[in-house]
């Protein structure tokens, strides 16, 4: 489990935001063609989205003529895009961020995926469009949003393959130009940005080469990331560091108790849905979908989970009639896989009461049942000392497992992050151990792929508890392998000695 987002970022510093709005408002009938792009945010304006019957207020008070751009071209998602990716060069995490633009402006559902699209394949790119930027700009481009327009329509241009390029190239220019003079912040650019853009549509070849020969360029990590993963996998690294930058697979987990994975995957052919199973219960769809549109899904039929996720419920080795804890378990993916497996007492802990509400709505989306509660599972002011007979310890960690779903996270994070956080994970471990029946079992899990967090973290816990260390997967590292496609995460099990 990931721990809340810092701001952390060495990018440019942008604006402090002083709240995130937790709503999304419903996009309306009539939606205004104009993005509100001034991300400085009044107590006001970030407390709670306008009224549905009013646009949203405008940030800027002296807002001059603008172009206005249609809510279906691109220049608007470009815009849009622009607006998440500011907020997370100023530590916003990047699902927060497209929250934040959503409420601010009206977009309808097509406006908001085009949007979300071009973010999350930029936050992929920021390394390379970074360093484009500093070799065609005499000096960093301001403001912020600025920079941020231009970093989205260069990853829309550093295409290798023609073939998967999303848009023709002077359509992205056009539109990006579009996006400039649409905003009050921008317009005085635009000739600016058609000159970059421009320019590096003529010198790909020579731009691409040089910028290369930096690391952060390369690989688009930190240049601490790319470092500490050189030292922690001398013979895989490249192959990690490629995994992360390639789109996750919509991999779904079967819920046995309900259909079987032959019968599931006959439906989905039924669909014309083309997919295959690569785990005991996980089944990958050759094309990513909106989940509204996936069989059985809002029957509680599947949930989507990646396969080296799944692995959590099995090594825990469930019985019927058990007391289980599931700790650090928003938002409910383990917690609803256990209950399918075996008709046990679980006691889904979460520490931020909002998340714990995506457990609420998962269980009754696979109309399951589990006691849930708010606590953190460092202390132990929320357990009644009835003891568990396994307890699943999803402890948090920096995420740096599950990049490719989360490509914000890599400009996010510091490099002592691993060491702090698995200090905080340690401390829930011991006081979880005292919490399991002798003879009971505790699953260490973390999405991580730095030793501290995972091998280094297990092996200490070994040793100050005198667990026994069960046969477990231990360091699953990322990989984008065809038909064996899964995330980082860290699996160690160990058993209570009998008294």
């Amino acid at each position: 489990m990931s721990e809340t987002t810092r701001k952390v970022l060495t990018r440019p510093v942008l604006n402090k935001a002083k709240s995130v709005a937790k709503s999304v408002a419903k996009p309306s009938a009539k939606s205004k063609a104009k993005f509100h792009t001034d991300s400085r945010l009044t107590s006001a304006s970030a407390s709670a989205p306008a009224p549905k019957s009013a646009p949203p207020t405008p940030l800027v008070v002296n807002e001059i003529a603008t172009l206005t751009i249609k809510p279906d071209s691109l220049a608007y998602s470009l815009v849009g895009a622009a607006q998440a990716v500011a907020y997370v060069l100023e530590g916003t995490a990047l699902p927060q961020a497209l929250s934040r633009v959503f409420t601010l402006n009206e977009l309808n559902p097509q406006a908001r995926g085009a949007v979300q699209d071009i973010a999350y394949r930029t936050m992929r790119q920021v390394g390379r469009v970074d360093a484009l930027i500093k070799v065609m700009t005499s000096k960093l481009p301001e403001p912020p949003l600025l920079y941020s327009l231009l970093c989205c329509a260069l990853t829309l241009l550093v295409t290798e393959n023609p073939e998967d390029a999303p848009y023709d190239d002077f359509v992205v220019v056009d539109q990006a130009v579009n996006a400039a003079a649409s905003s009050t912040q921008m317009v005085f650019a635009k000739g600016m940005v058609n000159a970059v853009l421009r320019r590096f549509l003529r010198e790909k070849t020579q731009l691409l080469a040089l910028v290369m020969k930096q690391p952060a360029a390369m690989w688009n990590y930190p240049q601490w990331w790319v470092d500490q993963c050189k030292a922690a996998y001398p013979e895989q690294w490249q192959a990690i560091l490629n995994a992360g930058n390639t789109p996750p697979p919509m991999t779904l987990r079967v819920n046995q108790r309900q259909i079987s994975v032959n019968d599931y995957l006959a439906l989905l052919e039924k669909n014309d849905i083309q997919a295959q199973q690569i785990g005991p219960m996980a089944v990958r769809l050759k094309r990513a979908m909106p989940v509204q549109l996936i069989p059985g899904f809002e029957q509680g039929m599947v949930s989507v989970q990646d396969a080296a996720a799944q692995l959590a419920a099995d090594l825990l080795d469930v019985k019927d009639g058990m007391r289980v804890l599931d700790a650090c378990a928003a938002p409910g993916g383990k917690t609803g896989h256990l209950l399918e497996i075996a008709k046990i007492d679980l006691l889904a802990l979460e520490i931020d009461g909002k998340r714990a509400e995506r457990i609420h709505e998962n269980l009754a989306r696979l109309q399951l049942f589990a006691t849930i509660k708010s606590g953190d599972a460092k202390y132990s002011n929320w357990w009644n000392s009835q003891p568990f007979d396994r307890i699943l310890a999803d402890v948090p960690c920096t995420a740096s497992g599950v990049v490719r779903r989360h490509p914000d996270i890599r400009w996010l994070r510091r490099k002592n992050d691993a060491l702090q956080l698995a200090e905080t994970s340690a401390s829930i471990l011991d006081n979880l151990w005292r919490m399991l029946k002798p003879g009971g079992k505790l699953l260490l899990v973390t999405c991580s792929i730095w030793p501290s967090e995972s091998e280094t973290q297990a092996a200490a816990f070994a040793n100050r508890h005198n667990a026994i260390r069960l046969p477990a997967p231990g360091q699953l590292l990322p990989t984008s392998e065809i038909n064996n496609e899964h995330d980082g995460l860290f699996y160690a099990l160990f058993e209570k000695p009998a008294v």
